[in-house]
């Protein structure tokens, strides 16, 4: 009698070492994460320095609109469109300000993080030199 041949599993494309018996691919040895404090921190920058400005930027066309329609002050539409365009522009800045800004070391650092801007523009500015190299090299 002939035994009966149990269908085989599909390749997942993954080596079986890579799945860890998870099904999920294993992070890459040297992949870098981000400690979860300083995501949460670069977070509440982030979230601080690009809601104000962004919510101040819709605030200027609110009380625009009701200085205008109240009859107490006519206001040009370009400044309305200037005032809330800087204000956005700041929210856009505030990105770059809230990531950058953050201590990227376990302590938190100071309130501003102005202290950090230079260290973190170096370490960004060292990684794509690493990057660059890395990819250049004859293969």
């Amino acid at each position: 009698m002939a035994a009966k041949r149990k269908p085989r599993p599909k390749a997942s494309g993954l080596a079986p070492s890579a799945t860890a018996g998870t099904g999920k691919p294993a992070k890459a040895s040297g992949a870098k994460v981000i400690p979860r404090a300083v995501a949460n921190r670069m977070a509440r920058r982030i979230a601080l320095a690009t809601g104000v400005p962004s919510f101040l930027g819709m605030a200027a066309f609110v009380v625009s609109y009701l200085l205008v329609s109240r009859n107490i002050y006519d206001v040009p539409p370009v400044l309305t469109l200037a005032v809330s365009g800087g204000l956005f522009l700041l929210g856009v800045l505030g990105l770059s300000y809230g990531v950058l800004s953050a201590s990227w070391e376990d302590a938190a650092g100071s309130l501003l993080g102005l202290e950090q801007i230079g260290l973190n523009i170096s370490r960004v500015r060292a990684s794509i030199r690493a990057m660059r190299q890395g990819s250049k090299a004859p293969g």
